[in-house]
């Protein structure tokens, strides 16, 4: 079994809920998104990051608006939606449950 290749099914699985709740304090660019998580040691590429927001921006999930920038081009700043922030109050459910199961399995005797 590869560890490494297990550790980032992990990672790829939560992305998307961890997108949504970076999102959820402020609208953001995508710069800044990606620094929130390499802090949080969720690396991710741009490659892999834009694809996921526009599914979500396709899903109804998020929107965005163009803001011009002292440093260079326009940029793009994502926010939640109404039908974002039900979404993202639903995986926070979805994720306390899952924390309770894997802690109770870890923990079964």
């Amino acid at each position: 079994m590869n560890i490494e290749n297990a550790k980032a099914q992990m990672r790829k699985g939560i992305l998307e809920y961890c997108t949504l709740s970076i999102l959820h304090k402020r609208d953001l660019y995508t710069s800044d998104i990606i620094k929130a998580l390499k802090e949080n040691d969720l690396i991710v590429v741009e490659g892999t990051l834009y694809p996921l927001l526009t599914r979500q921006k396709n899903a109804g999930l998020l929107q965005y608006r163009w803001e011009e920038s002292t440093q260079g081009p326009p940029r793009k700043y994502y926010a939640l939606t109404e039908i974002g922030k039900v979404y993202l109050k639903e995986l926070d459910a979805s994720w306390s449950t899952l924390i309770k199961s894997v802690e109770s399995i870890k923990n079964y005797k």
